[in-house]
């Protein structure tokens, strides 16, 4: 606890992008919830823009807009 997934259009992270990502999320995350960095995962999960509407807008976005705390520009 707690777990953080993100989802994205593919992009290849080089290990210090994807190194200061962890980090920021971590960071934030312990933060908030006050817990150590051990109890922090975090997932990245690629998703073609071809199946965007389909797997994270609909479903993610506005099927659960109560949970949302940003909400995406457009």
């Amino acid at each position: 606890m707690p777990h953080v997934t993100v989802r994205h259009f593919p992009k290849d992270l080089d290990a210090d992008r994807r190194a200061a990502l962890v980090a920021a999320v971590t960071d934030a995350v312990t933060a908030a919830f006050d817990v150590e960095e051990g109890a922090v995962s975090i997932a990245l999960e690629p998703v073609p823009a071809e199946d965007w509407q389909e797997r994270v807008y609909g479903p993610e976005i506005t099927g659960r807009a109560d949970l949302l705390v940003k909400h995406p520009a457009y």
